[in-house]
């Protein structure tokens, strides 16, 4: 069995980015990967501005002022944002708004607070400013012709604002991960047909086109196909006709009714198989044939219990997916955080507990960790990864993984 890091080594050395690229519309790019770099046209903000409502003046003017003896100024024009502003006159103040342009001549602006309006509309000040104070210079945010978003960057929806705050109205993006997904076993059924004796709903269905959906991959969902090793292989050739990859669920064992193996064997290669993990140890990654086209669709075979198919996704299909797409980092944060439990006993293989974080910042681990048990999926709020025979004190340090970082 291969170790979790040389599984993922392989998987991501065996990656390229998917070919094509289309531009797409900015408020429809979300989680879309750029195919370009996106370089500003603009400065950011394009010209002085004040981040306070108050007074724009020269400091000069107000450089004696004092409690006991304010400086009292006419207000010779009022701004508010969007509009233009004349150059200010010397012995002058401008009414000026959050975000309004600064008047050329105006060196700093005094909040509203700190200026006292008289009935004849002249305004006092107490104290003197200091110069660029309550002022955002042009270009403080973004300089002109500076790279925003390197390409590979995936499309946030803060990525997407900052896009258009330089009047991006449309991104070059990377093409979608085409993605064909089939799943195994006689016993499945849907939600709302019959639930025979010996069946089960077939939950990773709804699990991982969810998954593949946040991704923004375009899937092709060939449903469920029967425990027969002809009927294996035909949908495989299907799915690797106009797909980068083809995603299973269950079938990757080698029980007699697991024939997803040696149909990838007839119809390409399996050159990964069985990792050291738990849960989700019989994972497979290979190619699939496109017919005489010489070329190949990658193959991905995940378990078909329902957390080491969940588990396996995040941990190893995600960051594939991601970078076929052109994602340059895919490595999920890890944090070291305190086990607030202990686990008398490690695995021989590398472990992926499902964990809450708890009142105290601490973290609780959920009693039953079987990789048939879903509950504990939606119950934690990540996975602590244990390495080999590793057994866990209360109070230890651990390496968490939250789903918030696998699932995005």
């Amino acid at each position: 069995m291969l170790a979790t890091a040389d599984a993922l080594g392989r998987l991501l050395d065996a990656a390229r980015q998917v070919d094509g690229r289309e531009r797409v519309d900015t408020l429809d790019a979300g989680n879309r990967v750029l195919a370009a770099d996106v370089t500003s046209p603009l400065d950011v903000p394009p010209m002085h501005t004040s981040s306070m409502d108050g007074y724009a003046v020269r400091a000069a003017d107000l450089a004696g002022a004092s409690e006991g003896a304010p400086v009292v100024l006419a207000v010779s024009q009022r701004i508010p944002a969007g509009h233009a502003a004349a150059p200010l006159a010397a012995g002058t103040a401008a009414r000026i708004f959050t975000g309004a342009t600064v008047p050329p001549g105006a060196d700093a602006v005094v909040m509203q607070e700190m200026a006292q309006v008289s009935d004849d509309g002249r305004v006092a000040f107490a104290q003197p400013p200091t110069a660029g104070e309550w002022i955002t210079r042009q270009g403080a945010d973004i300089r002109r012709d500076s790279v925003i978003l390197p390409a590979g960057t995936r499309l946030t929806p803060q990525a997407l604002g900052l896009a258009a705050s330089v009047g991006c109205a449309q991104l070059d993006v990377v093409r979608a991960v085409r993605v064909a997904i089939f799943f195994t076993g006689d016993e499945l059924r849907m939600p709302g047909e019959p639930l025979e004796p010996g069946a089960i709903y077939n939950s990773n269905r709804f699990t991982l086109r969810a998954l593949l959906a946040k991704l923004g991959c375009e899937v092709t969902d060939l449903g469920i196909v029967p425990d027969r090793l002809d009927a294996t292989r035909e949908t495989l050739r299907r799915a690797a006709s106009e797909h980068d990859l083809i995603l299973t669920c269950g079938g990757v064992s080698v029980g007699e009714e697991d024939h997803v193996k040696p149909a990838v064997e007839a119809e390409g290669r399996i050159s990964m198989w069985q990792i050291a993990m738990k849960p989700g140890k019989p994972l497979a990654f290979g190619a699939v044939r496109r017919g005489d086209q010489g070329s190949e669709a990658f193959f991905i075979g995940l378990p078909g219990n329902p957390v080491s198919s969940f588990c396996t996704f995040l941990l190893f299909v995600r960051p594939f997916l991601l970078r076929l797409a052109g994602v340059k980092h895919v490595t999920p944060r890890v944090y070291s955080m305190r086990a607030d439990f202990s686990q008398k006993k490690g695995d021989r293989r590398n472990e992926f507990l499902r964990a809450r974080v708890n009142e105290s910042g601490g973290l609780d681990l959920f009693e039953n960790q079987s990789s048939a048990v879903m509950t504990s999926t939606v119950w934690g709020d990540g996975l602590i990864d244990n390495p080999p025979n590793h057994a866990i004190s209360v109070g230890e340090i651990v390496r968490f993984i939250p789903f918030s970082e696998l699932t995005r």
